[in-house]
């Protein structure tokens, strides 16, 4: 049996992600893989590195500096949240991501992107965290109109959630038969047509497949809350979601109002705790 963890996005939402998988961490529980979209991916890679914590120390604390999420990073460098901040000073002056751990440490770390010229998701497994492979992450979490177009390995690349949100299918395809599910919305959300669908044709022109994706995301979206479900039921995997929606948009200045979120996160996984060594098989460690 291979384990996996599926880490949905959400932008400020996966505060909530990281607290439970801070919780996770904390109590030894181990993965053979796991997949991040767009937040997911952003604060899970910590997972592999053996950071526990280290994403909500950072996100409270530059919160409210305009380099790491403003409008005036938006216009001064085409993206909201700074790339140059977030992806190189943050890890390897400010707040030290552990390199070395990430890349020995065994367990399998894919991301999502979305090819927008196909309109179809992209998955990459980040064997380092050279400065090739983070732009493999910022590609997953480059939410349209707010980013630039990332370019890698000859693909030109935005958020990973327009094609793949809860990618729990790629996992199962991919060989982990077992996997932890988080979700950043509640059991009982459902996805609307999009507001800015009109920005994003206009926009986006000359990306036709990646208009039409973002067209039908609603739909995609829904069917794979349909999907994990029966996979739960199945047996084949476990979700861990808030309860209710969370108090916090894409975008947030007020520490303690992420730090909330972090809480919530930590509380949900802590409340199901037990049934996740009793699925993944594993003992549990006494502290």
């Amino acid at each position: 049996m291979k384990s996996g963890l599926v880490m949905e996005g959400g932008a400020m939402r996966g505060l909530f992600t990281a607290g439970v998988t801070d919780v996770l961490m904390e109590n030894g529980i181990t993965f053979d893989g796991a997949v991040g979209v767009s937040a997911g991916a952003c604060f899970g890679c910590n997972y592999k590195s053996h950071q526990p914590r280290r994403a909500i120390r950072y996100n409270t604390r530059f919160c409210n500096d305009k380099r790491y999420c403003s409008v005036h990073s938006l216009i001064t460098t085409g993206d909201m949240f700074g790339a140059e901040f977030c992806y190189h000073t943050i890890p390897n002056e400010l707040d030290l991501f552990d390199h070395e751990t990430f890349k020995n440490e065994p367990m399998e770390f894919f991301v999502v992107a979305t090819d927008i010229e196909k309109g179809h998701a992209v998955y990459h497994r980040c064997r380092s965290s050279e400065d090739s492979e983070l732009e493999w992450i910022r590609a997953s979490a480059s939410m349209p109109l707010a980013a630039r177009i990332v370019e890698a390995e000859g693909r030109k690349l935005l958020d990973g959630g327009i094609t793949d949100s809860i990618p729990l299918r790629f996992m199962e395809k991919t060989g982990y038969d077992r996997n932890v599910v988080i979700l950043t919305q509640p059991r009982n959300y459902t996805k609307k047509p999009s507001k800015s669908l009109a920005l994003i044709k206009a926009a986006y022109r000359k990306y036709p497949e990646l208009v039409r994706a973002y067209a039908e995301r609603p739909k995609m979206y829904n069917d794979q809350l349909k999907y994990v479900r029966r996979s739960e039921s199945d047996g084949r995997a476990l979700v861990i979601a808030p309860a209710e929606k969370l108090p916090v948009g894409h975008i947030e200045h007020d520490p303690e109002v992420l730090l909330e979120v972090y809480r919530l996160g930590r509380k949900a996984a802590n409340e199901k705790l037990e049934e996740v060594f009793a699925f993944l098989g594993q003992e549990e460690t006494v502290n």
